[in-house]
């Protein structure tokens, strides 16, 4: 498979390799793959290699893989609702699912050294498949990171730098590295190759529940790899004729760190510093994401660090141990109940995101 070109959202510019536009704009890949054959039989299909069993709508060629994907759907009546446990994954989160097709493009650039920053779990993630394709990888992280994280990232031979300051001063830190050498930019906010991995949540989802696709989906909103993965997903997969229609998409920020939510809600003053996996003030492609609520009639809203706490201790006591930043979802559905956002016999499904081992 040729490398795929790749197109400025902004000004039209195309590219064989490069992390950003000239003109500052965002990267996207020029073509998105569609599959020439009819909604495949749920029972019959090949799900043995994972979420690249999906290749069909992935633009790069599978060149470092894990065996991740196809995490479990379960249904919890607590909640009235459905979880898909991306915490199963191989480093334990949803960034694996970027990683695999971020370091796979990488492969297919020539790249043998790669650079990302990352509050830990996408550090940890692309250090592990770096690891597994044999590249050498420096991964740009908070002071603060979670220890747990920060091992992973160096037992899989990768440097970790930490940064001090918040965690925009750890991506410009990266930033200035890459622009002045000779790395390989994998970042989980800028690379097309990451959403491309992320949207294999909807294709996973869909088959799952024999391509009816729920009413809802509740999901945390940092930078907004897994929410804009998961519009492209669907967005794919409606084009193919697979379903017939896109979930809502609902967003969940931190209270303090909620660039998305204050554009369409009041937000609490407050700072949630449980959630600490998604506090991001400037996301990287804040106007796809606000098309991407836009156009499936979605939302986004700010949630407490005491709603997220009782939503923690609530999954933990009822066998879901899952990092503190997962629970904003949970604690998002009540808020979205309570608004009337969702009628109550809704469908909704929640992805558990990262694992409680990891903190």
């Amino acid at each position: 498979m040729d490398t795929p070109d790749l197109l400025c959202s902004s000004c039209g510019r195309t590219y064989t390799d490069q992390w950003r536009c000239e003109c500052g704009g965002v990267l996207d890949f020029t073509h998105q793959p569609l599959p020439t054959a009819d909604q495949p039989d749920p029972a019959q299909f090949d799900t043995r290699d994972g979420l690249w069993s999906f290749d069909m709508f992935i633009p790069v060629e599978k060149r470092a893989s894990l065996g991740e994907g196809m995490t479990p759907l379960v249904s919890s009546s607590e909640w009235d609702a459905q979880f898909k446990l991306e915490y199963v994954s191989p480093t334990g989160s949803f960034k694996d699912r970027g990683a695999t097709t971020t370091i796979s493009h990488a492969i297919q650039c020539g790249a043998d050294r790669v650079v990302e920053d990352s509050s830990g779990n996408a550090g940890a993630a692309i250090a592990t498949y770096a690891a597994r394709a044999g590249l050498d990888a420096e991964i740009y992280v908070p002071a603060s990171v979670k220890d747990a994280k920060l091992r992973a990232i160096e037992r899989a031979g990768a440097t970790p730098i930490r940064i001090e300051g918040g965690r925009q001063a750890v991506t410009n830190a990266c930033i200035a590295a890459v622009e002045s050498g000779d790395a390989w930019y994998a970042s989980h906010s800028w690379s097309p190759a990451f959403f491309a991995g992320t949207a294999t949540f909807a294709y996973e989802l869909a088959l799952q529940r024999d391509w009816n696709v729920p009413d809802a989906i509740v999901m945390p909103l940092g930078h907004g790899t897994l929410f804009l993965g998961v519009y492209r997903g669907f967005t794919a997969l409606s084009e193919a004729g697979w379903i017939d229609s896109v979930p809502r998409l609902l967003g969940a920020q931190a209270a303090g760190y909620a660039p998305i939510a204050s554009e369409l809600n009041a937000v609490p003053e407050s700072e949630n510093d449980v959630a600490d996996g998604i506090q991001i003030r400037e996301p990287t492609r804040k106007r796809h994401l606000l098309n991407a609520i836009a156009e499936t009639d979605g939302d986004a809203i700010a949630i407490t660090e005491d709603a997220v706490q009782t939503e923690l201790d609530r999954l933990h006591s009822h066998g879901f141990y899952v990092e503190p930043t997962c629970a904003i979802a949970p604690a998002a559905l009540a808020a979205y109940r309570e608004r009337s956002t969702l009628e109550p016999d809704a469908e909704v499904v929640m992805p558990l995101t990262g694992h409680g081992l990891k903190t």
